[in-house]
């Protein structure tokens, strides 16, 4: 869907899971993180499109109020990519706050947002969060990883393990490595651990 809604952050009565701000305004997420494996469930059935825009709305309620609670300003972005719902929040100065170190507290927050939708539509949700556009800077920051990698194993036919990543940063190095010819890759260890090793085909 080419078209983004952008919400501004204001009040609303609706409840929201517990979220609170520590003494050093670093956000922490009183709800446990589920993990997450490197295939994703099938999406709902239905109009999958729609489904998807209706979990974006739910999301943005709800990190409207969150925002609302922490006093930070922000615009919420909705979109669709793919097989779920993408949403946004940029333009405040104090984001980087809801972002943490290496991703830690978005990942938290996207995982209380995730939890949010599925408390409203019965459903697990594949929603991606991003704030003050630091995913997409990591996805710049693993592709060039994963293209780099795979051009030295494919000189040198030395496999070549990489850092312990996240399901979600271990696919977007997945699919740069899949870009170059000669060369594959595999997840190998287990979570925290878990990483990719590129090797010669």
């Amino acid at each position: 869907m080419d078209d983004n809604v952008t919400i501004d952050s204001k009040t609303d009565d609706q409840s929201t899971p517990e979220v609170e701000a520590s003494a050093d305004d670093t956000v922490v997420a009183a709800a446990p993180v589920t993990p997450e494996s490197d295939t994703e469930a099938d999406e709902p059935e239905g109009d999958a499109e729609d489904y998807l825009v209706e979990e974006g709305e739910i999301a943005g309620d709800y990190l409207e109020q969150l925002l609302d609670v922490l006093d930070f300003d922000g615009d919420i972005d909705l979109d669709v990519e793919g097989d779920r719902a993408v949403v946004s929040i940029d333009g405040g100065k104090d984001l980087n706050k809801l972002v943490g170190r290496k991703g830690e507290v978005l990942d938290a927050l996207q995982e209380l947002t995730r939890l949010a939708v599925q408390q409203s539509t019965g459903d697990r949700s594949k929603l991606m969060l991003d704030v003050a556009g630091w995913r997409a800077g990591r996805r710049e920051e693993l592709t060039r990883l994963g293209t780099e990698a795979a051009e030295r194993v494919a000189a040198s036919g030395d496999s070549e393990p990489l850092e312990p990543m996240t399901p979600f940063e271990r696919k977007i190095v997945h699919d740069a490595v899949a870009t170059i010819a000669g060369v594959t890759s595999e997840s190998d260890g287990v979570e925290p651990n878990r990483h990719v090793v590129v090797v010669k085909e």
